[in-house]
């Protein structure tokens, strides 16, 4: 079946808008193509910084023949009913239609066949429609036709376009279109400097090889790998080895269309710059990478650079001028690290009174009060020194004011350290200052010294009380404050660490604080979110949300640890028969309660009568729940889950004996009434015992 080659030859693509560019061309042709019913067998998307590029295998040559009845007026309708329903059927006389009998009567119905058109012609109108409303991030307009009402936008000029489609074995028709003036080919272009003559292309494999002839390696992918092995190679062989960044490469090879690595230099003096600095400088100034010496573990005074050209010069001008840029940058970096080095981080807290937080929660000298105060209760229940806690949550976000993190944001907290213990600060003091952002996502790691865990917790807190105290709350896929990370970041925090929170009384006396006269007990919707947030944790590691949630429905369950605890005891519990058979007992017995209740519009809550037990097996499963009552209580009150499970695993012969032999909804009993209600309390208890260790009427199954 024939291929479809696109390409869309354009100026420069920036590197940050062409992953997202192949995977919209992609699917919104695809997609088209699905629509107008030609299904085809595979699809890959490419992109250089000059084009992308777009191959779809095995389109069908013509779109499938359609065959449409359309049901028309009753036979014997009026004269202008008939003659619309010809019009829109596209028949020439009612003798054309067929008569269908209906169980109201008989009916015309037109046969409509329709053959499929082409799959050349279908193309040639899908891609200028894919190509006029592409979503670029941010589009242009150029030339004389830009004024103009329509004119074709795109991310930067557009200069050709190739479209074949046929056979790999024939030669392939070129998909005929102009869009502004670009008419639609088979001839591209190679590298800008090293082989800029026009191409003739065929099909995709062909396309490849050309472009590779002509210096353009057309698979990111392929780019990523060369510039990544090169890189270590180069680095490998001056004894040194690469600082690997995966964003950076990628931005790398969408600059590059035939990469080519090579090493420069700057002064040593500038490794007295804390090496994140460093890194940070070289990256975001001229998108170079940075190598260590494997003996020490710290930066060398060395860079690899990705150039565009195989220079005739080996690449000496080439390293020449961004040594000289990056010389001039460490430069400004020295001089603004050894600013702050003049002031320290407490002298600069001043400055914070007259700057705002949020509107509603005041400025961050406030703020950083908050966390304090915070930082230093918490201290007490994690075992931190509470004074070193204070101290650390009152200079943790001092460095925010300092030159380094004013011109590179994402070394805040690292330069907190840096500059902490330049000034003596005690060197857990300094770390918390650090650790106190994670983590900053799944992959970061969470702190673990009692300081550090006591203001990272004192910050996210300070944070989601604070945000939850003046209703600003995460909607659908919104969350501009990072409240769901700041709430996995605790998440996080507790369990690692095992900690013991009571948090519902935690957040209530930190929203007491943070909204004052405001304050409304948000902090159970506060609760409910981290319920949520605990549910995709766990669910991320495999266990069941619904498990969390038959835990977190018991009263008081703000413990996190515990809670997991409960909820790996449950799990193992339900993955033994007694735990299924169980689940099964108790649901029946919730089932049979809901209905009786919705029907006699009561509940049937406290104590069954023991006069009343007469079948053995109800006074059997009488006393098993008072038993499995007592001995799961002793055993939650010691933490021991498995033991209380094993405690609701004696109930199930005795449910299961209950359901077999006693009726519940007894009639043919003089005292019918009475022995009907006290079962229900009895199905009732067992519902309430087993609430010992969950809801099992929250466990799905």
């Amino acid at each position: 079946m024939p291929d479809l080659l696109l390409e869309l030859f354009s100026e420069e693509i920036p590197a940050r808008m062409q992953a997202k560019a192949a995977d919209d061309l992609k699917k919104l042709v695809t997609d088209r193509l699905v629509d107008a019913g030609l299904v085809y067998d595979g699809a890959r998307a490419f992109v250089t910084p000059r084009r992308l590029a777009l191959t779809v295998q095995g389109v069908p040559a013509k779109q499938p023949d359609v065959r449409e009845e359309k049901k028309g007026p009753r036979v014997g309708a009026p004269e202008q009913a008939i003659a619309g329903f010809l019009k829109a059927a596209g028949l020439a006389s009612i003798d054309q239609a067929k008569v269908q009998p209906d169980k109201k009567g008989d009916f015309y119905v037109a046969v409509i066949q329709k053959s499929g058109r082409p799959a050349i012609d279908v193309i040639a109108e899908i891609l200028p429609d894919v190509i006029r409303h592409f979503p670029w991030p941010k589009a242009m307009r150029w030339g004389a036709a830009s004024a103009s009402p329509g004119a074709l936008q795109w991310v930067r000029p557009l200069h050709a376009v190739v479209a074949t489609f046929g056979p790999e074995t024939e030669e392939p028709d070129v998909v005929r279109f102009s869009i502004d003036g670009v008419s639609s080919g088979n001839v591209t272009y190679g590298h800008r400097f090293l082989a800029p003559d026009a191409i003739t292309v065929r099909h995709i494999h062909d396309y490849e090889e050309k472009l590779a002839r002509a210096k353009v390696v057309l698979d990111p992918a392929r780019r990523q790998d060369i510039i990544l092995h090169d890189a270590k190679d180069l680095a490998f062989a001056q004894g040194f080895e690469l600082v690997e960044d995966a964003g950076l490469l990628a931005e790398a090879a969408g600059l590059v269309e035939w990469p080519v690595v090579l090493m420069g230099s700057f002064d040593r003096d500038f490794l007295a710059i804390p090496d994140e600095v460093i890194r940070a400088t070289i990256r975001n100034n001229q998108k170079c990478f940075v190598v260590r010496d494997p003996k020490t573990g710290k930066l060398a005074n060395k860079f690899i650079m990705v150039a565009n050209i195989e220079a005739s010069d080996g690449g000496k001008a080439i390293v020449g001028g961004n040594e000289r840029v990056i010389r001039a940058r460490l430069a400004d970096a020295k001089f603004f690290y050894d600013t702050d080095l003049k002031t320290r981080l407490e002298d600069r807290l001043p400055k914070f009174e007259g700057i705002v937080f949020h509107e509603k929660l005041g400025t961050q000298a406030a703020r950083i009060a908050r966390i304090v105060a915070l930082a230093g209760q918490l201290a007490d229940i994690v075992g931190a020194d509470r004074a070193k806690a204070e101290r650390a949550a009152q200079l943790c976000k001092a460095d925010l004011l300092t030159e380094v993190v004013g011109e590179f944001p994402e070394t805040q907290g690292l330069m907190g350290r840096y500059y902490a213990e330049a000034q003596g600060e005690d060197e857990a003091v300094a770390h918390a200052i650090e650790d106190h952002y994670r983590p900053k996502g799944p992959d970061d790691l969470v702190p673990s010294d009692p300081v550090s865990v006591a203001v990272a917790l004192a910050d996210k807190l300070d944070t989601l009380v604070g945000f939850w105290a003046i209703d600003e709350k995460p909607t659908g896929s919104k969350d501009p404050y990072a409240l769901r990370r700041a709430a996995l970041g605790v998440i996080r925090i507790i369990l690692d660490n095992k900690l013991r929170l009571n948090l519902s009384k935690l957040t209530a006396a930190h929203s007491a604080v943070v909204a004052g006269p405001r304050h409304d007990g948000g902090e159970s919707n506060l609760l409910a979110f981290f319920a949520d947030r605990l549910k995709v944790q766990l669910r991320e590691q495999g266990a069941r949300h619904d498990l969390v949630d038959a835990v977190f429905a018991l009263a008081g369950q703000d413990d996190l640890t515990l809670i997991v605890r409960r909820v790996e005891a449950l799990a193992q519990f339900l993955d033994t028969d007694d735990g299924k058979n169980l689940l099964a007992g108790v649901k029946r017995a919730a089932n049979i309660l809901r209905i009786e209740e919705k029907k006699d519009g009561r509940s049937y809550s406290g104590e069954t009568s023991s006069a009343l037990l007469e079948a053995p097996e109800e006074k059997a499963l009488a006393a098993a729940i008072t038993l499995a009552k007592v001995e799961a209580s002793a055993a939650v009150a010691k933490e021991d889950f498995a033991a209380a499970m094993s405690a609701m695993a004696k109930l199930r012969p005795h449910v299961d004996a209950f359901f077999d032999k006693v009726t519940v909804n007894v009639t043919d009993s003089p005292n019918a009434k009475a022995l009907r209600e006290n079962r229900l309390r009895l199905l009732n208890e067992i519902r309430e015992a087993t609430r010992a260790v969950a809801d099992f009427s929250r466990i799905e199954g």
